[in-house]
């Protein structure tokens, strides 16, 4: 399995904003570093073909979150900076090197990206055959993917719809506030 140039560019993004994130003095420049991040997962979960999770995570990490903190610094005291990276101990470094290097460890055991069969050979293409035969049988609804989302992971797809809703809800409930205010 080989990266292309796009996917390891935007693996460098995704882990350059997550250090950011953790190292920045600086709270605002945190914040857009995590913004950032939530940004690039959201584009690598369109890459893996996850393609609603990626809106799930583009609306509730990089959008809402982001607004959410936002509003929660602009209601806080900023203390005065005394340089721009935090100090990191050589502990903290060896753990999560040594997290980072297991994780890493793993991949080459991942089966390639779409593979026919990636999570079990046997069942991932029985489930599959069975949706490409039974669709319309069974919900009616001509489109396989629609049939999928809707009919066969209606609870999940319901279940992830409530999380972007209410998320929506409670930003526009604490911008409301905030203009009111």
């Amino acid at each position: 399995m080989s990266l292309s140039l796009i996917e390891a560019v935007l693996l460098v993004f995704v882990l350059g904003c997550a250090i950011g994130a953790a190292v920045l003095r600086d709270v605002l420049a945190s914040l857009m570093a995590f913004a950032a991040y939530s940004l690039g997962i959201s584009i690598i979960w369109v890459m893996l073909e996850a393609p609603d999770v990626g809106l799930t995570e583009a609306a509730v990490g990089a959008g809402i979150m982001t607004i959410l903190f936002i509003l929660a610094l602009a209601n806080t005291v900023r203390p005065q900076e005394n340089g721009l990276f935090e100090s990191i101990s050589a502990r903290t470094v060896v753990l999560v090197g040594g997290f980072v290097v297991v994780m890493i460890a793993t991949v080459p055991a991942l089966p390639a990206v779409g593979a026919d069969g990636a999570a079990n050979p046997v069942v991932s293409g029985e489930v599959t055959q069975y949706y490409l035969e039974n669709a319309y049988a069974d919900t009616e609804v001509k489109n396989g993917v629609t049939a999928v989302l809707a009919a066969y992971r209606g609870f999940d797809t319901l279940g992830e719809a409530v999380v972007v809703f209410s998320a929506g809800v409670a930003a526009l409930t604490v911008l409301r506030q905030e203009v009111f205010a």
